[in-house]
């Protein structure tokens, strides 16, 4: 079993990337190509997968993680859900030597949604809604206290 399961939390996204994201995920999981394209053109298509990458570090991680809270102490099947949370992130980076395009990193969040976080398929929109309430609210914090400290 590793030692050291422990990551560290993810810099907060900026709150344009995080509306940006989520309208492009919302828009694909809707069957809405046409504003998923327009959502595209409007965003800067170097930094969408990266940006779609971190969305889906947000939606893994905490699903995976190894839980430190439970009474019984975490058994191997805890130890194999984190190592299978990064193990789908990795897969999912641009930066190995076959990039999934914005596209792929988008449909794979949105069937981790249905297959993991949610027990019928009509829950998904609901769920991506609470997720980018989620990361907004955190990128709000993070670039209030990055403004007051400037």
């Amino acid at each position: 079993m590793p030692e050291n399961t422990v990551a560290a939390p993810p810099t907060p996204m900026t709150p344009d990337d995080i509306v940006d994201a989520f309208a492009y995920i919302g828009a694909l999981q809707a069957d809405d190509i046409d504003t998923a394209c327009e959502v595209a053109r409007l965003s800067d298509g170097e930094s969408k997968p990266r940006m779609l990458l971190d969305v889906a570090e947000r939606v893994i991680i905490p699903v995976t993680a190894v839980d430190e809270d439970c009474d019984e102490g975490p058994c191997a099947h805890s130890f194999l859900a984190a190592a299978l949370g990064r193990l789908l992130l990795e897969v999912l980076s641009v930066d190995r030597c076959c990039p999934v395009s914005p596209v792929g990193i988008a449909q794979y969040v949105i069937r981790f949604a249905e297959e993991i976080l949610t027990e019928e398929r009509g829950d998904v929109a609901d769920v991506l809604r609470r997720l980018e309430a989620a990361g907004m609210e955190q990128a709000m914090e993070a670039h209030s206290v990055d403004r007051t400290t400037a």
